[in-house]
């Protein structure tokens, strides 16, 4: 069937296509590809469109807008430079599976291949990097491929879609027809997990003694963290999260070990380590959680549950797969697990673990920590914030000390490590969700490398919350330099480039403060929380050469832990 209209432009087509999406925002910037929707644009007023200032930041915000919405993030840029300017922001959407739509303009059809100005083979580029891409060259076509792309990046495992729009292409007419339904020949995503497979896991995870769900990205995408919540709580199995995961289970529930991995807690590791039956829910046995894929949990009966098959086997070996859409998936479990497994000298063993190795961090000197800051943002927010961290060792304390309590609220970049993906992901965030206070967090180097977006957050007045963490180091680089690379730090010291970040952001019209004294954190962030009128900043100036821990060493057993600074050799 078909939603039939009258003759219609492409630019005009271009905007009832994103109207029947239910589409509110594009995050864009024009172009002389784009000219003719542009020029429809004027006109539009239900949709909104952002105005960036560089096309990387207009894809961070898609994402961030997907992320804490769970709705397709929109993106329109022109040709050539416009569209590799997105390059980063596609390749970050499709490691962390996020749902964005990419409109690029492209020349006339007749010049494609000949050089033309601002041209650029955007589809060749983008081929590895996307969940797919197309090319619209008929007018006739561009509403079933709109349809289509936005299909495609919501359904099965999400990722990004990128539309390449030729110039000619919008200014040509043909009749407006919108398809209701979409037929992709050998695309049908299996929602539906095999009956046998899901009673073979019951059985199994019944007769566990250790069992342990290990929860990625994937529960928080297919919204299935109600349902995670019933079967951990109602058979006692405790629950350890990626980074994608966080807040699938709230961070204070006696079950959840948070964050496993390569800075991971001591006790999750330990019980990945040790557990009998191992219950993968939506997460793809990614290096930074496995380390040495030999030594991975080598005792457990390994379940592994996700929509994309290309995701089993592909890092660790499992017992059983279950290819599925994991809420459904738990939802059948639950009413197969007639019995539960007893777990209570389980869950003591690994509350011996929580207890001999908490996480801590220095205190006594008096200088401000960055897990200090995090304490207190998380107590104030009381979990509740979105939190949108940068990339480094900011973003590792905020897994470790933020207690998220509710999916959608962490977002960072995860599978790609992209900084500067914090501000704009978070201005994207707070155009999708008004009623949550929203957090950027970002170190200084990461702060640095889309700077430019806090005008579009100054312009929109948008109540963002943008707190930098400042040691005047690339921490995380620093802090491998130091115990893997003979305390050679080539290029991370940032501390004589750096400039006077609170001069810098209230030139943008933006209210900024500074502090390095941990008694006006509190005061500092209360005004920033309160503030609702604009965007507002703080610097927190804190201990220059503080290291991340635990940590497990790149490509080392998550056996060999380390704990502490002064004595790496000490391995739990």
């Amino acid at each position: 069937m078909t939603s039939k209209g009258h003759t219609l432009i492409g630019a005009e087509i271009f905007f009832e296509c994103l109207r029947r999406e239910g589409v509110e925002y594009i995050f864009g910037y024009p172009g002389g590809a784009l000219l003719k929707i542009y020029e429809k644009l004027y006109d539009v007023d239900d949709i909104k469109h952002i105005l960036v200032r560089h096309e990387q930041g207009a894809t961070h915000m898609a994402e961030g807008y997907a992320r804490a919405t769970g709705k397709v993030g929109v993106v329109l840029v022109t040709s050539g430079p416009g569209a590799t300017n997105t390059v980063t922001g596609i390749a970050n959407a499709y490691m962390d599976s996020s749902p964005i739509v990419i409109f690029t303009g492209q020349v006339p059809t007749h010049l494609i291949g000949n050089d033309a100005f601002q041209e650029a083979d955007i589809l060749g580029i983008t081929r590895p990097i996307t969940k797919y891409n197309f090319l619209v060259k008929d007018v006739n076509e561009l509403a079933s491929t709109i349809r289509k792309a936005f299909f495609l990046a919501r359904t099965g495992r999400p990722g990004p879609v990128l539309v390449d729009l030729p110039k000619d292409v919008m200014n040509a007419k043909c009749t407006f027809e919108y398809p209701e339904k979409v037929e992709i020949r050998g695309y049908k995503p299996t929602v539906q997990g095999h009956t046998m497979q899901i009673k073979k896991a019951a059985a199994k995870i019944k007769h566990a003694k250790k069992p342990l769900l290990y929860v990625g990205g994937g529960i928080i995408m297919s919204e299935a963290a109600k349902e995670l919540t019933f079967f951990a709580k109602t058979h006692r199995i405790p629950v350890t999260m990626t980074l994608q995961g966080l807040g699938a289970l709230p961070a204070k529930d006696e079950l959840s070990l948070g964050m496993l991995g390569m800075h991971g807690t001591y006790w999750a590791n330990q019980a990945v380590n040790n557990c009998d039956v191992l219950i993968a829910l939506g997460a793809r046995f990614d290096d930074r959680v496995t380390g040495k894929t030999e030594t991975f949990a080598t005792q457990a009966y390994k379940i592994h549950v996700d929509i994309d098959p290309t995701a089993i086997d592909k890092n660790v070996l499992v017992d059983l797969p279950i290819v599925g859409d994991v809420k459904h998936i738990l939802s059948e479990l639950s009413v197969e697990m007639t019995e539960s497994p007893d777990t209570e000298e389980w869950l003591k063993t690994i509350q011996a673990w929580r207890e001999d190795c908490p996480l801590v961090y220095e205190t006594e000197d008096g200088k401000l920590r960055t897990e200090y800051v995090i304490e207190q943002i998380s107590e104030k927010t009381g979990g509740e914030a979105i939190v949108v961290a940068d990339v480094g060792q900011h973003q590792m304390w905020i897994a470790q000390y933020y207690q998220f309590n509710n999916p959608r609220l962490q977002i960072s970049s995860a599978g790609l490590g992209t900084m500067g993906f914090s501000l704009p992901a978070a201005i994207g965030a707070a155009f999708g969700v008004q009623d949550k206070p929203v957090i950027s967090i970002s170190g200084d180097g990461g702060f640095m490398m889309n700077i430019q977006e806090l005008v579009t957050a100054a312009y929109h007045k948008i109540p963002l919350k943008i707190f930098l963490i400042n040691n005047s180091y690339l921490g995380m680089v620093r802090q491998w330099q130091e115990l893997f690379h003979e305390k050679k730090y080539s290029f991370t010291d940032l501390s004589e480039n750096n400039p006077d970040y609170v001069k810098v952001v209230a030139s943008f019209g933006i209210p900024a403060f500074s502090t390095d004294n941990p008694n006006e954190v509190s005061e500092l962030l209360d005004k920033a929380l309160a503030y609702n009128e604009g965007p507002i900043f703080v610097e927190f100036k804190v201990a220059r050469e503080d290291m991340v821990f635990p940590m497990v060493p790149a490509g080392a057993s998550i056996s060999d832990m380390m704990i502490k600074r002064l004595n790496p050799k000490t391995l739990v």
